[in-house]
């Protein structure tokens, strides 16, 4: 009953690869660039590496890369994978996930798995704590953050939650073959982040009002044009308006979600370091 974990050098990847190990349960880990003896090559872009990728495989924890994911669902059929449990995203469910192509390559990838033999489960987070390392820089260097909607709302999921999830429907046939829409435990703004991310680092950290185009020119070498702008617009469309929090994560692992807090904690030094 070995379960295939795509991504294994990811945040989520590697915490359901030390909860799948330390409840006693063959793991598979997989990466495009392995970096141990331990993880086998699967470049979810690349086909050639599914047949060894999958072979004894149950089943499947699988990052949503939409360019190959029919031959990679055919391929896991031929392998008799019984279980695809996919990191998908809450940007699916948008007013308009087709035109956005961050929702779309996820959508793309739910609609394969949902029309495959194989039964699949469907994560969707929604804001990643993690996409706060983001600031990390500005906060080590004591410059100010830049943000163009500091009031804007979203929901952090600590990436240890999610992958608390993901082993909970990978482990009790009962939970699968659903969708879960994953949020964290509470509804704050980027400006309630950076003043959590300042008592926890002891640091002032101050922010920087931008507009649009000014923060696209600041991240210009790290989030291309057609990721940009998408982005802006739900920010735009959360700023002042809380978000709605579920009780998927809590229903999955048993718990509340860690608050933003307890990841800044957990995350300290990527800030102070």
């Amino acid at each position: 009953m070995t379960t295939l974990v795509t991504g294994a050098r990811g945040a989520v990847a590697t915490e359901l690869i030390a909860i799948l190990r330390r409840r006693g349960l063959p793991v598979r880990p997989a990466s495009r660039q392995p970096g141990d003896p331990s993880t086998i090559a699967c470049d979810l872009s690349d086909p050639a590496t599914f047949p060894a990728a999958l072979a004894g495989v149950t089943s499947v924890f699988l990052y949503a890369e939409s360019s190959h994911i029919d031959a990679f669902v055919k391929e896991a059929t031929e392998a008799g994978v019984e279980h695809i449990v996919l990191l998908s995203s809450s940007s699916v469910l948008g007013p308009n996930p087709e035109a956005s192509p961050l929702a779309k390559s996820h959508l793309d990838v739910e609609r394969a798995l949902t029309a495959a033999p194989v039964r699949s489960t469907l994560l969707r987070p929604g804001s990643f704590a993690g996409n706060a390392l983001g600031w990390s820089w500005p906060v080590k260097a004591g410059e100010p953050v830049s943000l163009p909607y500091p009031n804007s709302h979203n929901d952090p999921i600590h990436e240890a939650d999610i992958a608390e999830a993901a082993a909970a429907v990978l482990t009790d046939p009962a939970l699968g073959g659903r969708p879960y829409l994953l949020t964290g435990p509470q509804s704050i703004t980027f400006a309630e982040q950076i003043a959590i991310l300042g008592h926890v680092t002891g640091r002032d950290i101050t922010i920087k009002n931008v507009t649009r185009e000014e923060w696209k020119a600041e991240m210009a070498d790290y989030i291309p044009e057609q990721f940009a702008e998408p982005l802006l617009d739900w920010w735009q469309s959360n700023d002042g308006v809380p978000v709605e929090i579920t009780t998927d994560v809590e229903r999955l692992i048993g718990r509340p979600g860690r608050t933003f807090a307890a990841w800044a904690a957990d995350h300290l030094g990527d800030f102070t370091g």
